[in-house]
């Protein structure tokens, strides 16, 4: 209790959480919105992202607004639009994720009386707190985005969590038609953090014939979805899902799935914000980055042969830097958990 009485102000006022990168970052910042709410109860949390990412915390229980930035259209115009708005709210608490310059200029110039960030943020030093980002450390990003605020809540793990309706499940359902079924998203936004079509195409083969196989992704995904469901014709049963739901009716569809499939990529984050199933593959990446599943049930499928050009980067290449894309390519389907 002492710690709640050294900030008294929190428990009833308004709290920012900036997270304006890419949607699994989004997800992987909600154990913050999750922690803050257990502690003060009372506090109006709101969230900044990017617009697209939006869909994600759609219907959040926990969230009283959420702020959606065009950084698209006009960056500076509207960022600094987005700023006279935050500095509006007059946030007592803004705990920024971002460790880039424009979310921490926002976090800087917001007005807050704590500001909280990485000190990898070139504008950190502006900031009332700053804490080390170290990625490669054997930690999870979730467990240093929450380093942000232990000194104001505890050293607890928390988990992500998104909160699909009953509506968002309804949608997922209707594609399931009663049978079990497992959900694969086979492509990413990165080439080398893609597990080839092809190699796709064989874990598919080697699912059980009664398994309905479910295809997830962006409308931009169709045509890949569209290749592998051409390289498994024989087998049946798989379809297009790719463009026709919204990321937080995919995250209801993946709950219910009997295992998800995933790159590591935003669906991974997915998974594991609904507590679902999943087997992540690490091609060009390694989990000791930080950014694998946490779902009770997950297990991780990579490469078992050493590969001095591995990883070769964090976020990827559009093509494999060497030319062979061992990483991938050795992976064989085969080693991969089957669903139950």
């Amino acid at each position: 209790m002492a710690r709640l009485r050294s900030i008294p102000y929190l428990c009833s006022m308004k709290i920012l959480i900036i997270q304006t990168a890419f949607l699994g970052d989004v997800v992987l910042a909600t154990p913050l919105v999750e922690k803050l709410h257990r502690f003060f109860p009372e506090a109006n949390i709101d969230f900044l992202l990017r617009k697209g990412n939006e869909g994600l915390l759609e219907g959040h229980p926990l969230l009283h607004s959420v702020l959606v930035w065009n950084k698209k259209n006009e960056k500076y115009r509207t960022m600094l639009r987005m700023l006279l708005r935050i500095r509006q709210e007059q946030y007592d608490l803004v705990v920024n994720c971002q460790r880039f310059a424009a979310a921490g200029l926002l976090t800087a110039l917001s007005g807050a009386r704590q500001t909280i960030g990485f000190d990898k943020n070139p504008l950190s030093r502006f900031f009332t707190r700053r804490l080390p980002h170290n990625i490669g450390d054997g930690g999870h990003e979730v467990d240093r985005n929450l380093s942000l605020i232990a000194h104001l809540t505890d050293a607890s793990p928390e988990k992500p969590k998104l909160y699909p309706s009953p509506a968002h499940y309804a949608k997922a359902k209707a594609w399931t038609d009663g049978q079990r079924y497992v959900c694969i998203a086979p492509t990413s936004v990165w080439f080398t953090k893609q597990w080839p079509i092809h190699k796709w195409a064989e874990l598919i083969q080697l699912m059980p014939a009664d398994c309905r196989v479910l295809l997830l992704g962006a409308p931009a995904d169709r045509a890949s979805c569209d290749i592998l469901i051409a390289d498994t014709t024989n087998r049946g049963n798989v379809f297009n899902l790719a463009g026709e739901l919204s990321l937080i009716e995919s995250a209801a569809l993946m709950a219910g799935a009997a295992m998800n499939y995933v790159n590591d990529s935003a669906p991974l984050h997915l998974a594991s914000a609904t507590n679902a199933p999943v087997c992540a593959i690490f091609c060009s990446t390694i989990p000791s980055f930080g950014f694998g599943p946490l779902s009770d049930h997950r297990s991780i499928v990579e490469t078992t042969v050493s590969l001095d050009c591995r990883p070769c980067g964090l976020h990827g290449y559009k093509a494999c830097p060497k030319g062979h894309f061992a990483c991938a390519e050795g992976i064989d389907a085969a080693t991969f958990p089957m669903p139950k």
